[in-house]
């Protein structure tokens, strides 16, 4: 690695900065599975600079040669209750007509200790208008709070959970889509105690964990938790930090799990929009501290057993 922490490599990338703090789309490059190991690196380096890298027109790309390239970024895993898609070993169809709209703030899966390292999403069917997924830099974010509110985040950890109020936040929440996420995306419960500020294993930046599974900050009421985490959403969400992409079939898009948010934007109505991921296996949080992340449950539940 170099001192910076990327890896080093030889390879040069087309790369143009979208946002100015998140973002690159990679110009002329074709995703495979058959990357040399300098291709790869040179494609890492990238997204821990940048966050979120775009790759257009990459409709060469079916089901099983989506998942073989991600297997060159690191250790494809599947979601821990949402079934994969028939005949794929890791893919998550994310399919408007069943359910496949996630029109909040979060970062995925940070229910469980180990969350995804990166996901790497593919457009199948876009809608003519609408359907953006706009991201957001929580380096940067944490970089820029006030004084006072780092000294806080520091210091403070948070409950995550997959059994959140799905219907607090939607004021159109159709019942199909309820009994989806409680039966399946609910399905087991899991609730993980992570630090608010972690350090990125690969940069060294310390980066804020928030989102829309976070269940309580430890210490606080329901009621306080809830105001404390709508002031650092702000600052997360400032327009600033984000960046915000126009879906074309075959548009892939990597991002760095452990330092961003995302929102898929859910305004395209009764047109299709199907999406296929990949996620990367990802590593405990470290908090500033030294102290890791905790499971509390399912392991809570079995340790009383």
């Amino acid at each position: 690695m170099s001192a910076d922490g990327y890896l080093f490599h030889t390879t040069q990338l087309d790369v143009a900065p979208i946002g100015g703090r998140i973002g690159a789309e990679v110009r002329g490059f074709r995703l495979s599975d058959d990357l040399n190991d300098d291709q790869t690196a040179a494609i890492l380096d990238a997204l821990y600079k940048h966050k979120v890298l775009f790759f257009r027109d990459q409709h060469h790309l079916n089901d099983e040669t989506q998942e073989a390239f991600a297997a060159r970024l690191g250790r494809p895993v599947a979601h821990p209750t949402v079934p994969v898609r028939e005949g794929s070993s890791y893919l998550l169809e994310l399919d408007s007509l069943h359910g496949g709209r996630a029109s909040s703030w979060h970062t995925d899966v940070t229910f469980v200790p180990d969350y995804p390292a990166a996901s790497i999403l593919r457009a199948v069917t876009s809608p003519a208008s609408g359907g953006d997924t706009v991201w957001a830099n929580t380096t940067a974010a944490y970089e820029r709070l006030p004084a006072p509110l780092k000294t806080l985040v520091d210091n403070l950890w948070a409950v995550h959970t997959n059994a959140y109020d799905y219907a607090a936040t939607r004021a159109d929440v159709d019942q199909e889509r309820l009994e989806r996420h409680r039966n399946v995306f609910a399905s087991t419960v899991y609730e993980t105690e992570h630090p608010v500020v972690r350090i990125h294993p690969v940069t060294d930046e310390p980066t804020l964990v928030l989102g829309h599974f976070i269940k309580s900050f430890v210490g606080l009421s329901t009621r306080d938790s809830q105001t404390l985490l709508a002031l650092l959403q702000e600052h997360v969400i400032k327009l600033e930090n984000t960046v915000r992409w126009r879906w074309r079939e075959g548009d892939v898009a990597i991002w760095d799990n452990r330092a961003t948010q995302h929102y898929a934007v859910d305004d395209y109505g009764d047109q299709r929009r199907v999406m296929r991921r990949v996620t990367i296996a990802g590593d405990i949080p470290v908090a500033l501290d030294g102290r890791s992340s905790r499971a509390l449950k399912p392991a809570a539940i079995s340790e009383a057993a």
